[in-house]
């Protein structure tokens, strides 16, 4: 990509710039904003580091690309974490910046910052860079400082000090001075007072006179004066006025510009310096495309969209579909449009919008059409309508249409209060692939993670990893941690529940070693942290597999764990006084047996969270329907008709109801309840939906322990396959989740 690199002087955003081209990019221009008047050095500003700006300026001869400047006209208006669109606020200066560079190189695609913690400045460059239709590039987020720094030094960033703000850095002695000459005491500081070596707490700035990218000239500060803004005792803030530089050529630069014949009129455009005028308050417009959601459906599409809704009323899931009989379908964009708006509606009906939205999970006939997929979804599903951080979101590609569905199948997780914490990164970087658009990689709500699904993405590349199957799904667990520690956990001790999904494009002699690696991975990564005495609490995550036609980039493997943070809950003691620990009356015939307990993998956290996968093998089947009464035993043709899928059916139930009797919940405790099925039965979704609603109605009738309201509590998934291994052969796999409040 064609990049912009905002520049403020300082080695963070030079190094930035470093790794830009180290994965590929080309730096074409750089974007500095600074003070109104050319005599101050330093704003009161959340946002821009401006010491040393009167030398910046010289960085486009430096490094011969046009350098593009704005002074600051706006202030910290928004003072939120998250940013919206203010009018006078400073980052509005960087929209216009940068809007103005678009317009004179028109093939820039993307915007380098040197951001490494600051998820403040993050979050407000990210919202210009939606807004321009820019990508954001952030190779340092996220990485250790320590050994970020010694990367800098070793790598020929000289860079010295132009502020110091610390306790233990004493303007008189540390301004002015490289970093390569301080790099140890820094983390001298580190081990004393917990200093960040980076200076990403307000430490210490820094400006770069040279570094590789300086390829005509470095710059040579003649003179400089300490300028003292606190004479406290314990940290002095001072910083560094530079009074005289020059530039210095470097001989190499001049026999490559020689060599490639470049004239003296195409060198004073290429490093020329534009300043960008405009007014702030005038250019500061909402934009947005919004949403009829009151829309009224077509009649058509109406009469057959369909709804599933959990029974709990604080926390629940609700699920949309076009039922579609004749198995033809007006198309995905009518499709998801029409499923998007119905629920939006439902939404609207229990006094919700997306923003009470946690988690999506999209469904779609054809990967071929994510674009168009996607392009709907964010029309939907913005920012703007959710505040406090957008849901996190999965998407598969299934069958829908062979078991009569349409081309769009959408499943979303809601709760009623507004305490979610959303980790939402777009800026692509060395951490963890980027979200870019109306979806996070992570959702905290109530102690429970909902991560994203996951691929085999290389994060600063945002490529496939190549070598197949187990290649991607290692990356895919490391992308999975790297988000996990974002909220003080690891996936190795705090997952409860993994849904691998794998492409049809593994050939089944492989799909073992997806088993494997998951198996190795968790225990190697538990093994490290605990040899560094790390690791407590360590939960027995339970694991799912489904077989699907496909995925995003057409990825071979999708990871979606959901761990518990127990740190984030408020309280985690229970009264076991209050819970119902019963034995589940049998109210069909169903006898008890010790190989029930294969069917089954659970994960429960007394009195707060019980998590079921229910696996009814073709051999399971088998047994279950001979148990029937006036069952024909010798039947081996291995078919299951309506008859036998119905008695499969009234086991689940049977014996989901037991394990949740049997650990204290109940079925109003269900915040999400899935049957995934094969395509393989050659059986409707209309006609299996009719079955289990009968079993479910006449369990509700005998048992008195769940209500049954007009819409299923359970979602039905298509699938090629499922199950608790890699086999995936289940005749129907069981998803559960309840919850405690």
């Amino acid at each position: 990509m064609k990049v912009v690199a905002l520049v403020s002087g300082g080695k963070d955003s030079c190094y930035a710039m470093m790794k830009c081209i180290q994965y590929g990019h080309e730096i074409v221009a750089l974007a500095n904003l600074l003070p109104a008047d050319d005599t101050v050095d330093e704003l009161d500003s959340y946002m821009y580091q401006t010491v040393g700006h009167q030398i910046v300026v010289s960085y486009a001869k430096c490094m011969g690309v046009p350098l593009f400047r704005r002074r600051i006209q706006g202030s910290t208006r928004h003072q939120n974490l998250s940013y919206r669109m203010t009018q006078g606020d400073e980052v509005e200066d960087m929209s216009i910046l940068l809007e103005e560079v678009k317009r004179q190189i028109p093939s820039i695609t993307a915007v380098s910052s040197g951001a490494i913690a600051s998820d403040y400045q993050r979050f407000r460059v990210e919202n210009v860079c939606s807004r321009l239709g820019l990508v954001s590039l952030a190779y340092l987020w996220k990485q250790d400082q320590s050994l970020l720094l010694q990367e800098m030094v070793t790598n020929g960033i000289v860079a010295i000090t132009v502020k110091v703000a610390a306790m233990g850095l004493d303007p008189a002695k540390h301004l002015g001075k490289e970093i390569i000459n301080l790099q140890s005491y820094l983390h001298k500081l580190n081990k004393l007072y917990g200093i960040n070596v980076c200076g990403e707490g307000g430490e210490y700035e820094t400006l770069t006179l040279d570094c590789p990218l300086f390829r005509n000239a470095r710059i040579v500060l003649d003179k400089f004066q300490v300028v003292l803004h606190s004479s406290d005792s314990i940290a002095p803030v001072g910083i560094l006025h530079p009074l005289a530089f020059h530039l210095e050529n470097k001989v190499e630069s001049i026999s490559l510009s020689a060599t490639n014949g470049t004239n003296d009129a195409c060198l004073e455009k290429i490093d020329s310096v534009c300043e960008v005028q405009g007014d702030c308050l005038r250019r500061c417009a909402a934009k947005g495309e919004s949403v009829d959601a009151a829309s009224d459906l077509d009649d058509v599409i109406e009469h057959r969209l369909l709804i599933s809704k959990t029974r709990k009323d604080n926390l629940f899931s609700m699920c949309c579909w076009l039922q579609d009989s004749s198995k033809t379908s007006s198309g995905l964009q009518e499709d998801m449009k029409a499923v998007l708006k119905k629920i939006e509606s439902q939404l609207m009906e229990y006094g919700f919008g997306w923003e009470n939205v946690l988690y999506i999970h999209l469904y779609i006939s054809d990967m071929n059409e994510f674009a168009l997929a996607n392009e709907i979804y964010v029309k939907y599903i913005t920012q703007e309508k959710c505040p406090l951080g957008v849901p996190s979101r999965s998407t598969i590609e299934l069958p829908l249409l062979q078991v009569g569905l349409g081309r769009a199948y959408v499943e979303v997780l809601v709760t009623y209060d507004q305490s979610k914490r959303v980790l939402h990164v777009q800026s692509i970087s060395c951490w963890a692939p980027s979200c870019i658009g109306p979806y996070s990689q992570a959702t905290l709500h109530k102690g429970i993670l909902h991560m994203a699904g996951q691929l085999g993405l290389d994060p600063p590349t945002m490529n496939l990893c190549s070598g197949g199957p187990t290649v991607e799904l290692e990356q895919a667990l490391i992308n999975s941690d790297a988000v996990a520690k974002c909220f003080n956990c690891s996936v190795s001790n705090a997952a409860i529940l993994f849904v691998i999904y794998c492409s049809t494009r593994i050939p089944p002699s492989e799909r073992i070693g997806v088993q494997d690696k998951l198996d190795t991975f968790l225990k190697q990564t538990r093994l490290f942290q605990e040899n560094k005495g790390c690791l407590s609490n360590v939960l027995d995550p339970i694991l799912l597999y489904v077989l699907v036609p496909d995925l995003p980039k057409r990825a071979l493997v999708e990871v979606k764990p959901v761990l518990y943070v127990e740190d984030d809950m408020k309280t985690t003691e229970t009264t076991v006084e209050d819970m119902s620990f019963t034995i589940a009356p049998n109210h069909w015939d169903f006898q008890e047996a010790s190989w029930h307990d294969t069917c089954i993998q659970k994960s429960v956290i007394p009195g707060t969270i019980c998590v079921i996968i229910l696996s009814v093998t073709n051999e399971l089947a088998m047994k279950i329907c001979s148990e029937s009464p006036g069952c024909n035993r010798n039947n081996q043709d291995h078919r299951f008709g309506n008859e036998q899928i119905d008695r499969i059916t009234r086991f689940c139930i049977y014996l989901l109801d037991k394990v949740l009797a049997g650990n204290g919940f109940s079925w109003e405790d269900i915040t999400n309840l899935k049957f995934y099925f094969p395509t393989g039965l050659c059986m409707p979704l209309e006609t299996l939906s009719l079955i289990f609603t009968n079993a479910f109605n006449e369990f509700a009738e005998m048992s008195q322990r769940i209500k049954i309201g007009k819409e299923p509590i359970f979602n039905l998934i298509p699938v090629l396959g499922a199950g608790k291994t890699s086999s995936m052969d289940d005749i129907i796999t069981c998803e559960l989740f309840s919850q405690k409040h």
